[in-house]
């Protein structure tokens, strides 16, 4: 919900704060499934149209200028990222290049700040501990919850919402009213898989109900795989991540239900570091006025996503 990504369920983040930081972020990414979609074709479909290029956006010397000083010496903003959630962040069809929305913003956030940008593939849970000496930023689809937001700091970009997936005529006739006993696939770490599923599973065994089995996996492409092949019953992920699972298995999925439970997604900051979340709050703003974050989302078919206010930590229910 990698929300929306989404997300740390409440528990695991308490338990470990991969965040807490261990605990809260959890989801992850190999590169070995990253580079095909389930459905045969390439995840990378559509991606040179979508293409940012950074150069189009000037360097805004005001806001370079309030960056701290440990950034501006360097010279580059390093970015933790799971790319294996298209379209949000992904690898392309050389195995290697990270692409996706998420990564057009970062390099649109360099080029404003005259920063070079490198995004780094990591895991999902290890990218918010990550944050300060191995990370400046972690974009990966990241939903602000309060759990996190007790870890680092936020700055919101998107809003996502968490939707479901079946095979194409639901031949298994999966129904979100009858959820109990079946199987789930989620990627681990996600709002989907904590709390969404561990409260209906809460909820199945109060009834005297079988548990739902949750099939939680590092990789969303993992997950999908398992849809298509029909091993499990349904998956659940964030909005754009099902939208384009859909448009990526020729028409082997089909989305089941309404998305619920939209919730701001936000770019993650060491908590220690008020300072550089500002700046980066501004030039999100910035970007927004201007345009190009429009255009980005655009680009990659998630306009709907798009924010209007940027803020850091916004607060969140």
């Amino acid at each position: 919900m990698h929300i929306s990504r989404s997300l740390l369920g409440s528990s695991t983040l308490k338990a470990a704060t991969v965040l807490a930081i261990g605990a809260l972020a959890l989801t992850g990414c190999t590169n070995a499934s990253q580079n095909a979609a389930p459905g045969g074709g390439s995840t990378e479909s559509g991606s040179a149209k979508a293409s940012f290029d950074p150069s189009t956006i000037k360097k805004d010397d005001s806001l370079a200028a309030q960056l701290p000083e440990a950034i501006k010496s360097k010279g580059t903003l390093t970015i933790g990222s799971d790319t294996s959630y298209a379209p949000a962040e992904f690898l392309g069809s050389d195995g290697q290049t990270p692409v996706g929305y998420d990564v057009d913003i970062a390099k649109a956030i360099g080029a404003t700040l005259g920063l070079k940008v490198q995004v780094q593939t990591a895991e999902f849970t290890g990218i918010l501990p990550a944050l300060g000496p191995k990370y400046d930023l972690g974009i990966s689809s990241f939903t602000i919850n309060p759990e996190r937001l007790a870890a680092v700091n936020f700055v919101s970009y998107f809003n996502a919402g968490t939707a479901w997936a079946v095979q194409k005529g639901n031949p298994k006739k999966f129904s979100l009213d009858d959820v109990c006993g079946k199987n789930i696939g989620v990627q681990t770490g996600t709002v989907q898989e904590d709390p969404d599923l561990s409260g209906r599973t809460k909820k199945c065994t109060d009834a005297g109900k079988p548990a739902i089995n949750v099939v939680t996996l590092k990789n969303q492409t993992d997950v999908t795989t398992r849809l298509v092949n029909g091993s499990i019953d349904a998956m659940a992920a964030d909005s754009p991540i099902i939208g384009y699972a859909l448009a990526q298995t020729n028409g082997q999925l089909e989305k089941l239900g309404d998305v619920y439970d939209a919730a701001p997604q936000g770019i993650a900051v060491v908590k220690s570091d008020k300072a550089l979340a500002d700046v980066i709050q501004k030039t999100v703003t910035k970007l927004i006025a201007d345009g190009s974050y429009k255009k980005i989302l655009e680009g990659w078919g998630n306009a709907d996503g798009a924010i209007t206010k940027s803020e850091v930590n916004p607060a969140t229910s």
